[in-house]
């Protein structure tokens, strides 16, 4: 054995000779380390209480929005396009025009049918009035053949008139009656048409009225309008291309009123409430921007239920697969005018599930419309406001020719 190795061994048998005779230097070395281990254990306990049971969170979530698909409504050929991916719209813009040739022509048919049907029904009651006249002149007539038969009555029983005279009277009055009655019945036919109603609101004037609007908004609708305000995306529609109703041209993505779809595992949505607050940090800004939302709904299902394809479990190769539910979260339109969002993006989500005695399921149908425009009623009263015009200016004409 050398020098060295001997020098080791004794200081290995001071050492334990130390420890052996210094009992209470070891028992407060393991209370340090049982200490050390214990403070850890409820510090990690602390932690949990206070902190991880309060909140679930995933990184299994993406910004969600409406995509609103822009399609034609009547067909027809493209001859411009006036806006491309990427640009903003407001509600109202006309995205793409169509050539109206054709429909400004049937628009044009439509405008003289009105036109002729208002001038019509005017017609109709100059023609009824026409014929209460030709009933009162009938009647005049009838009273005059009545008064001379009765005026000639007497001279028969004097003899001083001959029964011939008086029985051509006597078929005068009936001639007469039956004018009555035949120009009565050509006065109710006439009525007939136009009676209980004004010009306006004649059978005749409505339905060209109704053709009219049908016309106008077919041609209006040759210039496609967005009805949403947003960006646009996915523009497919190229000019001279003839379209179809239906056929989408481009799509506006409004980057306002997103949402989150969380998609937590089905062993975290057991204390996830409708109303409980969130906070989404973005990948794309990171700790930079908190968003503060709220959960306002669960899914009806997994994704996998409502997959392409759904899973069939029922076969004999299965592994247990633990499930996705997706949780909708609304998200402050304040904060996303301030660091704005794109649909797709990914976030991370941590919700607070302190307060879990609310819903787990929405229970009554909402109240308000998850979204809706104005556009196309404008377009309607524009119609309706031009119809007006054509029939107002073909009375005017009646009235100054009375």
């Amino acid at each position: 054995m050398s020098a060295i190795e001997s020098a080791k061994t004794s200081a290995d048998a001071n050492d334990s000779g130390m420890a052996a005779k210094d009992p209470a230097k070891r028992r407060r070395t393991l209370l340090i380390v049982a200490s050390v281990f214990i403070l850890a254990a409820l510090l990690w306990f602390l932690l949990w209480f206070f902190v991880l049971s309060t909140r679930v969170k995933t990184d299994n979530a993406y910004v969600g929005g409406n995509q609103v698909a822009i399609s034609a409504q009547v067909p027809g050929t493209v001859v411009a396009i006036l806006a491309d991916d990427t640009q903003h719209v407001e509600a109202g813009q006309v995205l793409v025009k169509l050539d109206s040739t054709d429909a400004d022509t049937r628009l044009a048919q439509a405008r003289s049918a009105l036109a002729q049907a208002v001038r019509g029904v005017r017609q109709q009651t100059s023609s009824a009035t026409s014929a209460d006249a030709q009933v009162v002149a009938a009647k005049l007539d009838l009273k005059k053949a009545e008064a001379d038969l009765k005026r000639r009555l007497p001279l028969i029983a004097a003899q001083a008139e001959s029964p011939e005279i008086v029985q051509h009277l006597r078929d005068g009055v009936e001639q007469a009656r039956a004018a009555v009655n035949a120009a009565e019945a050509q006065a109710a036919a006439a009525h007939a048409a136009i009676e209980g109603t004004d010009v306006a609101q004649n059978p005749v004037v409505l339905q060209a009225r109704a053709n009219f609007r049908a016309a106008w908004v077919a041609a209006q609708r040759n210039a496609i309008y967005a009805p949403v305000s947003g960006y646009v995306a996915e523009r497919s529609v190229q000019l001279g291309n003839s379209v179809q109703p239906g056929q989408q041209l481009m799509t506006v993505v409004p980057l306002h009123d997103l949402w989150i779809d969380a998609n937590f595992k089905e062993s975290q949505l057991r204390h996830i409430r409708i109303g409980q607050p969130a906070k989404i940090v973005s990948d794309l800004y990171g700790s930079d921007a908190v968003y503060h939302g709220k959960v306002v709904g669960l899914g009806a299902g997994t994704g996998s239920v409502f997959s392409l394809l759904p899973a069939q479990n029922a076969t004999g190769n299965w592994i247990k697969v633990v499930q996705r539910v997706p949780v909708r979260i609304a998200l402050d339109n304040q904060e996303l005018d301030r660091h704005p969002l794109r649909i797709g993006l990914s976030t991370d989500v941590t919700v607070d599930i302190r307060h879990d005695q609310g819903s787990v399921l929405a229970n009554a149908p909402t109240q308000q419309p998850v979204a809706q425009t104005g556009v196309y009623d404008q377009m309607a009263s524009q119609a309706d406001a031009e119809a007006d015009r054509i029939i107002r200016a073909n009375l005017s004409h009646a009235t100054a020719a009375n």
